[in-house]
Formats: C-alpha cells, sequence, structure tokens
C-alpha cells in the first residue's frame, strides 16, 4: 500500500488559532481519557473494550464536561 501526504500551509487568523487549540485540547482529552478506560478494562477483564464501545461512552462525557 502506497501512502501520499501533501502538507499545505494555512495562516490561521488569531480567532482560528484559538478554535485549533481548542479543538486539539478536546482531541487530547478524548484520546487519554479513551487510553485509559482501554487500559483498565483490560487490566479488569482480559479483553479490550471497541471502538464502539468508547464512542458509547463520548455522550456520557459531554454531559459531564460541558467545555467538551
Amino acid at each position: 500500500m502506497i501512502r501520499v501526504a501533501q502538507k499545505i500551509r494555512i495562516y490561521p487568523t488569531t480567532e482560528q488559532q484559538q478554535q485549533l487549540a481548542r479543538a486539539m485540547g478536546w482531541c487530547r482529552f478524548w484520546w487519554n481519557h479513551a487510553l485509559n478506560i482501554c487500559n483498565q478494562t483490560y487490566k479488569e477483564t482480559g479483553k479490550g473494550i471497541s471502538r464502539r464501545g468508547l464512542n458509547a461512552l463520548l455522550p456520557r462525557l459531554k454531559k459531564e464536561y460541558d467545555w467538551l
């Protein structure tokens, strides 16, 4: 399989920079939270959790953290 990538330079405004930083913060938070859940589930059951199982937790998390 060949993968091709292109790098494109963007010049966001100050407001767009803030929005991008906020979105990256959300992604980082969700990644770390999901990784923690995966590790805990594996330690407790010896099995992993599916992507569907993780996605099912997201609405509850959004209610718990209103900034998401």
